[in-house]
């Protein structure tokens, strides 16, 4: 007969990390309340807490978990945490952290969106927002100019960065992202003779599951959506893809979702100035960046009433974040042999400088409405300036906009 001790230590074991876990997630939970300024900060707060106070993991491994989440599609700071709570504690773990962080920024700006259709459907002018219009051009100009200057260093990245950038301000269309990004990604991938040399590995053994998944939902949701027609079912298909095919951050994000939902004649669920208003506000929020798109989906499905635009806001949070949770499901298990592929690194060179590329067209054709006014263009270039030269947080930009909007 076994002993009774190892059971108990077995149980005790078990509850242990239960604990662990719910400890974990409530540190999760505090960062997407307090997480401002963007992936880097994000890592570095993700620093302080999980590895230097907690001791979830080390500081060598948060750093391989961020640059193995920089080679794929999505919101890196999002899917290097998602990527430690798999290393804690599995999938599940891994899920429940995505939820906890992105919550309270997806709710926030799912709200923002509903309170935006109310003041209009009651008539009530946007004036206040005026200013910070303009500072969302700011934003995405300063980060068009932080993309660039971070990535953009070859003389090949700076011909894609130019090519990208004439083509997506000249062909407005989504699908143009995709093909750009993959063709800059190619076009470096055969450079790999610069990158050091590691010793191969086979990628023979591979648990393809998850990979079938996300084949499955980004075929399925378009077939789905073709055949039904079904705004929601559009809606989580458009996200799924942008989710799926996004390179650059929250600011190559907003490039993409301003293409295809206020600029495509197809939809035009969006106006220019309600695009801008959600930007800036996301500026002031903690947590992930790519929460914005709760904010399209929510007035996208203005028309449906109240519930209408909550299912759009969970609908599209859904769509943007599901693709690189289930991409990190399946290449972290086979990451320290995938990442010995020189091809595989150096085809960041093209993809990093294409979505450069996309984020500067981006910002030059938010610029356009402006020409005439020069109260914008001041505005504009000052936030800009602000955000390049000096320290002042963010939120504190936004909020001054807010109340200069209101008081002026």
């Amino acid at each position: 007969m076994l002993p009774e001790v190892p059971l108990h230590k077995t149980e005790s074991t078990i509850s242990i990390k239960k604990v662990r876990h719910l400890i974990f997630l409530k540190d999760v939970f505090l960062l997407s309340l307090s997480a401002f300024g963007g992936p880097q900060a994000h890592l570095a707060l993700f620093f302080n807490i999980l590895v230097k106070k907690r001791g979830y993991i080390t500081e060598a491994e948060l750093i391989e978990l961020n640059s193995f989440c920089q080679i794929l599609p999505g919101p890196a700071s999002t899917q290097t945490l998602t990527a430690v709570g798999f290393k804690i504690g599995g999938p599940r773990l891994a899920f429940l952290t995505l939820l906890c962080w992105i919550l309270p920024t997806v709710s926030i700006m799912t709200i923002a969106a509903i309170a935006i259709s109310y003041l209009q459907h009651e008539s009530i002018p946007l004036y206040f927002t005026r200013y910070i219009q303009p500072m969302a051009v700011g934003f995405v100009a300063s980060a068009a100019y932080k993309i660039s200057s971070g990535t953009v260093k070859t003389k090949t990245s700076i011909v894609l960065f130019i090519i990208s950038a004439v083509i997506c301000y000249f062909i407005q269309t989504p699908a143009i992202f995709p093909i750009c990004l993959i063709l800059g990604g190619f076009t470096t991938s055969f450079r790999f003779k610069k990158q050091p040399i590691e010793e191969s590995a086979s990628l023979k053994k591979i648990e393809w599951s998850n990979f079938f998944l996300f084949t499955g939902i980004f075929i399925g949701a378009a077939l789905l959506g073709k055949m039904t027609n079904a705004l929601p079912i559009r809606l989580f298909e458009n996200f799924f893809r942008n989710g799926s095919l996004i390179f650059g951050g929250g600011q190559a994000l907003s490039a993409m979702l301003y293409k295809e939902f206020v600029v495509f004649d197809q939809k035009q669920y969006l106006t220019h100035e309600e695009f801008l208003s959600g930007f800036a506000l996301l500026q002031i929020l903690p947590g992930p960046l790519f929460a914005f798109s709760s904010f399209v989906g929510a007035l996208s499905m203005r028309e449906f009433g109240l519930w209408g635009e909550i299912l759009g806001g969970v609908v599209a949070a859904a769509g943007i974040f599901l693709p690189g949770t289930i991409m990190i499901f399946f290449i972290i298990r086979f990451w320290d042999r995938l990442k010995k592929y020189r091809a595989v690194r150096a085809s960041l060179e093209g993809i990093n400088a294409v979505s450069a590329g996309i984020v500067t067209a981006t910002a030059i054709i938010l610029f356009q409405p402006l020409q005439g006014n020069i109260v914008s263009y001041f505005i504009m270039g000052g936030t800009f300036c602000l955000l390049q030269f000096t320290k002042v947080p963010p939120p504190i930009i936004i909020i001054c906009g807010l109340l200069s909007g209101f008081i002026f």
